[in-house]
């Protein structure tokens, strides 16, 4: 008896899903023997039907990193008020200050998410943007710049601490900060545990 011994073919293709005539138990003797074919350079990758919106599919099976663009353009407008009972304010001539009254004008500010975990705070009456120089001087600028953004982190006691994102002191973050006496104090001298850097991002009613 004659045997006859098939040659082995090509790979299967994840294109084309065609089987290889060699792979087949009952292959004809005068089959052709199919090339694999390519896939076309404008077709994409089919998604799976059980993707979820947002989550494409990948080669591994491996979830993709998460996006939180949704985060980024948020706006708010609050009143700050700091834990030694100030309200922040920016006033008409770019001043930063603390104020006892919650209706003076400058004392609503629109917190706006530059990136996750980074805002840009600017007084809605006044037009100031709020921002700290490299000596660790809070001002207010017209023009948004790097030295108006912020870290915005909350802290365990609910408060939140704004340090600026450009500058640093000696390494360590430089804090929007008012004293006591309602006066703002120099980025160097901030902790996040004090309590002059903690501000309740109150709801504007």
């Amino acid at each position: 008896m004659l045997r006859i011994v098939g040659h082995p073919g090509p790979a299967p293709s994840a294109h084309s899903g065609r089987v290889p005539v060699s792979s087949c138990p009952h292959r004809c003797l005068h089959a052709p023997l199919m090339p694999p074919s390519r896939p076309g350079p404008s077709a994409p990758p089919a998604a799976s039907a059980a993707t979820s919106p947002g989550h494409a599919a990948t080669g591994t099976g491996r979830r993709p990193p998460r996006s939180y663009g949704h985060l980024e353009g948020d706006v708010r407008w609050r009143r700050l008020f700091s834990a030694t009972r100030f309200f922040l304010r920016i006033d008409g001539g770019g001043g930063v200050e603390g104020t006892r009254w919650r209706e003076r004008p400058g004392s609503i500010v629109e917190i706006r998410s530059v990136r996750v975990g980074v805002v840009a705070i600017r007084a809605v009456h006044t037009g100031f943007y709020l921002a700290m120089n490299k000596r660790g001087r809070l001002y207010g600028s017209k023009e948004f710049s790097p030295n108006c953004k912020f870290t915005e982190r909350i802290e365990e006691n609910g408060y939140n601490t704004y340090a600026s994102l450009r500058w640093r002191h000696r390494g360590r973050p430089m804090f929007l900060s008012l004293n006591s006496k309602g006066r703002p104090q120099r980025g160097g001298k901030t902790r996040r545990q004090h309590l002059s850097t903690h501000f309740l991002p109150m709801l504007v009613s």
